[in-house]
This record gives C-alpha cells, structure tokens and sequence, in this order.
C-alpha cells in the first residue's frame, strides 16, 4: 500500500512538471503582439519602361560585290564572328587567274635567266664575257625573283579580299533587322543586318517634375512579363504581388530631357528573351512620407469594412490603402503605440450577468 501512494505521488509531480513546461513552451511560442509605429514609406509611381539593347552594331560588308547567300534572318541569335552573309565579286576570279598565267611567265623568265647567268658565268671564266655582262645576268635574275615574290602577294591580296567576302557578327546578339536581300550588289562598307548586343536594359521615360526624385543606383521594382498589373485584383494579398516583382537598379540618368521627359537606363536580370522595345511596368520611388504600416494577417474584413485587434481585446475598425512590400499602409484608425493581436489571441471575454429577478 506504502510503494502504490509513493508512485501515484510520483507520477503526479512528473505530470505537473510537465504541464508548468508545456504552459511555459506555449506561452514563449505564442506570437507577440505587433507595435504599431509610423515607418517611411516611398511614393510608388507605376510607369512603362521599354526592353532597349545597351549597344547595336551593324553586320558591314567588308568588299564591294554581289551578295550571293543571306545567312540570317530577323530573330536569330549570333555569336560573335559568326557569318551572316557572303559577297562575291565576278573580277576576284580573273584577277586570279590573269596572276596565275603572269605567275607562270615569270617562272619561264626566271628559269631563263638562270640558264644565262651560267653560261655567262662559264665564258667569264675563260675570258670570253667581261664582268658587266655577268654582273648583268645576275641582277637579271634577282629582278624576275622579285618580280615573282611581288605578284605572289598581290594573288594574296585577292585571295584575303575573296576571304572578307563573308559578313561576320561583330558581337554576340540578335538580329534586329536584315537590311539587304539575296542577289543584291553592295557597296564596301554598306550595314547587312543590325545586330542588339545581347545587353538589354530597361529604358525610362519620366515627366519632368519627377526629374528631381531619380537618380543613379536607386532601386526600382520591375514587374513579370505582360501588360497585367496584379494589383488590380482586391482578391491578391500583398506576398503574391511582391512575388511577382523583381528589382532593378537604375543604372544611368541622360542629362538630356526628351520631349520633356527624362530618360534613364534601369539594370535587370532575365531579359534576355524579350522582345527589343516591348514594355514592362516599373514602379519608380517619386516621393518619401511617415506612414502606418501593418502585416496584412492582423486585417480582417467583415460586411466591406477592415477591422484589426488591440492587445486589450477591443476590435476597432481602419481604412487600409495601398500594399507595400512590408505589408499594407494604414491611412486611418490608429496610432503611435497601439499593440495588435490575432484574432485567436483576442482574450475571452467575460460572460454576461444574468438578471435573477425572475428567478
């Protein structure tokens, strides 16, 4: 009887120990309540920027000629060096061939020469040709040596202008445009394609008066492919939309107003697959303020009104505004201090006295 009441005594200190344990983990686990104070806030003004290559260039033709092959089209992606087109010019191929028949003149000349230089050397020898006549066989060879050496590199030169017959990319990129068509005659130098360097930014134009607010290496937030604004669904909660938004920076401002606008380059990521000119929204910082900003789970909305929680239980009624990436402005409702709870750590409320009277 002695060993049963000392173990039910026991197991009752253990299970009160472990209930102190469990009230003391829930009460640290339980979320705190959220203070409410005034944190600055930026103007957000949703304009359209335009995908824009940082730098094109021009595919050129390096000879003048006929254009025989067109190897590209609108849309392609090149590498650097890669070959667009071909030229051809009908002369390089009787140039070729009028410096072969030459080259082989000169041969005969040269082998000729030869021959007279050693007989002239030989009757030298015996006293039958002076030294002039042998001084000038030798300088008759060394004029046909030179002679063949010059036409050698100017077939070299026709053989490198056939070689610049291709048109390469000068860099890697997109071709924007092909200005020329199969079989047309091109000038040295005349651009075959244009190429968008595969750099592309964001480029902004903005009116005047925010002229002032940008500068370079603000941050912007960009906006996912597509015309759509999702702020213009009330059923999107404020994570969704920040999810949908990527940052950019502002990487140059033009010192130059355009048509009263002022124009500025934004650097981002993942634009490599867009069209060159097609718009994205951007959401650019135009001011600053002191606001009330609150995680949007301490809202609810009951009968098309937003209602939060104090700390004391009492159930008050805001005017939220616009979301922010911290959460939602609160224009209305409350103050520097306020304490905000969830819903399920609203304190019961006591029960109401029942009138005895009756009883």
């Amino acid at each position: 009887m002695t060993l049963s009441l000392k173990s039910l005594l026991t197991g009752f200190r253990y299970t009160a120990q472990a209930t102190i344990l469990f009230a003391t983990f829930s009460a640290s686990a339980a979320p705190r309540p959220y203070p409410v104070t005034q944190q600055t806030v930026y103007d957000l003004k949703s304009v359209f920027a335009s995908v824009q290559s940082m730098d094109v260039t021009q595919g050129r033709a390096r000879i003048g000629g006929t254009l025989v092959e067109l190897l590209v089209d609108e849309g392609d992606i090149v590498e650097a060096g890669q070959k667009l087109a071909l030229v051809r010019d009908a002369k390089q191929k009787l140039q070729i061939a009028a410096f072969a028949s030459k080259l082989r003149s000169l041969n005969a000349q040269l082998k000729l020469a030869k021959t007279t230089l050693k007989r002239v050397s030989t009757l030298q020898k015996t006293g039958k040709a002076s030294q002039a006549e042998l001084d000038k066989a030798k300088t008759q060879v060394d004029v046909v040596t030179a002679d063949i050496a010059a036409l050698k590199l100017e077939q070299e030169v026709v053989r490198e202008a056939q070689a610049q017959g291709y048109v390469l990319a000068p860099t890697r990129g997109r071709i924007l445009n092909v200005n020329v068509t199969q079989g047309a005659v091109v000038m040295p130098g005349e651009p075959i394609a244009d190429i968008a360097a595969d750099n592309y930014i964001l480029r902004l134009m903005l009116p005047e008066r925010h002229a002032r607010f940008i500068k370079k290496d603000d941050n912007v937030l960009v906006a996912e492919r597509g015309m759509l604004d999702i702020n213009s669904n009330p059923n999107t909660n404020s994570n969704a939309r920040q999810a949908t938004r990527r940052e950019g920076t502002v990487s140059q401002v033009y010192p130059e107003l355009d048509n009263g606008r002022v124009v500025a380059d934004v650097q981002v990521d993942g634009l490599g697959d867009f069209f060159v000119g097609e718009r994205v929204r951007v959401w650019v910082s135009t001011d600053q303020r002191e606001a009330y900003v609150i995680p949007e789970s301490y809202i609810h909305r009951r009968y098309g009104l937003s209602f939060v929680y104090l700390s004391d239980g009492s159930e008050i009624v805001i005017q939220p505004g616009s979301p922010l990436a911290t959460g939602i402005e609160v224009l209305s409702g409350l103050q520097d201090g306020d304490m905000l709870i969830h819903k399920q750590q609203r304190p019961q409320q006591p029960p109401a006295h029942s009138n005895n009277a009756g009883e």
